[in-house]
């Protein structure tokens, strides 16, 4: 349809002749009301927005004589952020004469590595950065993600099936205690 008639349509109809793809041939165009039109498409780019989760970045720091405890939780924290999408900056902080000692790092950082290689692909090698080892590991395709620490909570790595009976059997124990009868005294 010629570009004048298309306009008089629209006007006809009270309605705009809006543009929707110029780089085709013949350009495409569509009769709409254009306020509308503009409003679908933030519309359209918010929920794309929202669907597009992750992708920040994230940072943990470690000691370098860190606890095993403390090593796993950080390790689940670093398995969570990757399932999110989001990249993780590992940060091996040396003090004082640890740094006499630094192939202790070196292990840990290889060892975070491992631990981690199921989650994410290793971005930045391990290296040294004044006081401090760093890397970087970015998340795997979510289809090829696999988690090692996902049962780690409270502390300790819980069977899920365990983890409901616990709950009940301690909603048991609260329902069926007494209290100790009072004894009351007679003073003259």
């Amino acid at each position: 349809m010629p570009t004048g008639q298309a306009i008089r349509a629209a006007k006809d109809r009270g309605l705009d002749l809006v543009e929707i793809s110029a780089s085709a041939d013949p350009p495409v165009c569509k009769i709409v009301d254009y306020g509308k039109f503009k409003y679908e498409q933030e519309k359209k780019k918010k929920e794309a927005a929202k669907a597009q989760k992750g992708g920040k970045l994230k940072e943990l720091k470690f000691r370098v004589g860190i606890d095993p405890h403390d090593y796993l939780i950080k390790i689940f924290h670093a398995e969570e952020f990757l399932a999110e999408g989001n990249k993780v900056r590992m940060q091996l902080q040396f003090k004082g004469r640890q740094m006499a000692h630094q192939e202790i790092g070196f292990q840990l950082a290889k060892r975070i590595r491992e631990d981690l290689i199921t989650m994410g692909s290793l971005d930045q090698d391990p290296k040294m950065a004044g006081r401090n080892i760093n890397m970087q590991i970015t998340p795997l395709p979510e289809k090829q993600r696999v988690r090692k620490f996902a049962n780690f909570k409270h502390g300790k790595f819980i069977n899920p099936e365990e983890e409901d009976n616990v709950h009940e059997e301690d909603e048991g124990h609260v329902q069926h205690q007494e209290q100790a009868p009072q004894i009351k005294t007679d003073a003259a």
